[in-house]
C-alpha cells in the first residue's frame, strides 16, 4: 500500500482518522477528545525519540536558562542609557557655555596705487 500525500490511499486512511476523531468528539466530548490526542502525540514523539536522555536535556536547557545567563530588564536598562546620554547632553552644553568666542582682530590692509 502506498501512503505518499496525494494518492487515494492517503486519503482514505486521513479520511478515516478525521470520521474516528469526530465519532470521538460526539461520544466524549472536545476537551477529552483533545487530551487524547495531545497525549497520543506526545506518546509517539516520545516513541519515535532515538536518545531520550539528550532530549529531555535539551529541552530543559531551552526551556530552562542557566543561572550563569543574566536576563536584562529592558525597561531598567533603557532608563539608565537615558540617564548616561543626558548627563552627556549636559557636559556638552557646559562645554560649550565655557568655551567663548574668540575675536580676532581685523587689519586693515591699504590698497597701494599704481600712480605712486
Amino acid at each position: 500500500m502506498n501512503l505518499k500525500k496525494g494518492t487515494p490511499a492517503f486519503g482514505l486512511l486521513l479520511g478515516g482518522v478525521l470520521v474516528a476523531l469526530g465519532a470521538l468528539m460526539m461520544i466524549i466530548g472536545f476537551w477529552k477528545t483533545l487530551l487524547l490526542c495531545v497525549l497520543f502525540a506526545l506518546g509517539y514523539f516520545l516513541g519515535t525519540v532515538e536518545n531520550k536522555r539528550e532530549f529531555m536535556k535539551t529541552t530543559a536547557n531551552k526551556l530552562i536558562p542557566d543561572k550563569e545567563v543574566k536576563v536584562i530588564d529592558l525597561k531598567t536598562e533603557l532608563k539608565r542609557e537615558q540617564a548616561v546620554v543626558a548627563e552627556k547632553v549636559a557636559e556638552a552644553e557646559k562645554a560649550v557655555e565655557e568655551v567663548k568666542p574668540v575675536k580676532k582682530p581685523v587689519r586693515k590692509t591699504e590698497k597701494k596705487s599704481d600712480k605712486e
